[in-house]
């Protein structure tokens, strides 16, 4: 198939992408590679892929139209995978104007070209951020999510009713995968266990919100792979789907996990919670299990471990 990957140089987007070519796809990566974090670490993620006839890489913003008009006369795509988007629950907070700008308009363009285009399937990323404060656990896909608590939430459940709208009126297969704290390989700096994991082994103090009884749904980078992959290859007209391990871990255990595999005591700078935090996320993934064949397998654990090695390995790179 002839795959277009928004985002496809990131963390999640370059793990997507290697695994496309990987079985024979042909891809093409749109990422704008902004300032949000090092560009550099973009290029890396690029680099450990390689330079192949299957992968194409464009340099360019959801935001450009005239740039996304001439992308979709040049490919005749078979399915959009939709993973760029201005990423992070507090910096939303600080500039919501980017965001709604980013992920709302963004998604909007990439629908509209897909309509243009007849592109029959698009896949989307969205967040577990989406439920808010739920209090039905584990989250199901059947819960309201009309409270959000904080922008980036909001523009992602704007995403999902954007693709209802262009999978009733013009017939656009439209999968929403609601991703569950995503870790591990090529993992974001800003993200918690990256950047706890760099503070703890650095001796520096990591902000330590609440009182350490916050949960998380940590669900290994692989695992999120295998559903994207499957959402790829399946027509399911219109749906959302959680992507998460179905598991908790506080942030007291993640703290202590990380100082196992690292030999190192973490210093905890104690902080309030913050505004746009929800206490608690962990994912109902049976529809995922019954229309994707997702089963995730790395425990957090596992998966701390994984990370660190991985760590460890860029760290000895320079």
């Amino acid at each position: 198939m002839r795959i277009l990957v928004t985002g496809g140089a990131g963390f999640i987007g370059s793990h997507l992408t290697k695994r496309l070519v990987g079985r024979g796809d042909e891809v093409v990566v749109l990422d704008c590679f902004n300032d949000y974090y090092d560009p550099a670490i973009k290029e890396r993620n690029l680099a450990e892929i390689g330079a192949r006839d299957d992968l194409t890489v464009v340099r360019g913003d959801l935001l450009d139209e005239g740039l996304l008009a001439t992308l979709f006369d040049t490919h005749a795509f078979d399915v959009i995978v939709h993973l760029a988007a201005r990423a992070g629950v507090r910096p939303s907070l600080v500039d919501p104007i980017l965001y709604e700008q980013v992920n709302c308009r963004g998604t909007l363009n990439l629908l509209e070209a897909a309509r243009h285009h007849d592109i029959r399937r698009f896949v989307f990323a969205s967040s577990s951020s989406v439920y808010g404060n739920v209090k039905e656990i584990p989250f199901s896909e059947d819960a309201q999510v009309n409270r959000p608590v904080s922008p980036y939430a909001a523009t992602k459940a704007a995403g999902e009713l954007y693709g209802y709208n262009y999978f009733h009126l013009y017939g656009i297969s439209f999968t929403a995968l609601r991703f569950f704290t995503v870790y591990g390989p090529r993992q974001r700096p800003d993200m918690a266990i990256h950047k706890f994991a760099r503070l703890i082994d650095e001796g520096q103090p990591i902000p330590f919100y609440g009182d350490g009884s916050t949960q998380r749904d940590y669900t290994y980078c692989s695992d999120i792979i295998d559903g994207v992959e499957a959402a790829v290859d399946r027509d399911l007209g219109y749906e959302i789907i959680n992507l998460g391990e179905s598991r908790t871990t506080s942030l007291t255990e993640l703290v202590g996990l990380l100082e196992v595999a690292l030999g190192k005591k973490a210093i905890l700078d104690r902080q309030p919670m913050q505004p746009g935090d929800v206490t608690i996320t962990c994912a109902d993934v049976r529809k995922a299990q019954a229309l994707l064949d997702y089963h995730p397998s790395t425990t957090v654990a596992e998966g701390i471990e994984r990370f660190v090695a991985w760590y460890r390995e860029i760290q000895n790179q320079g």
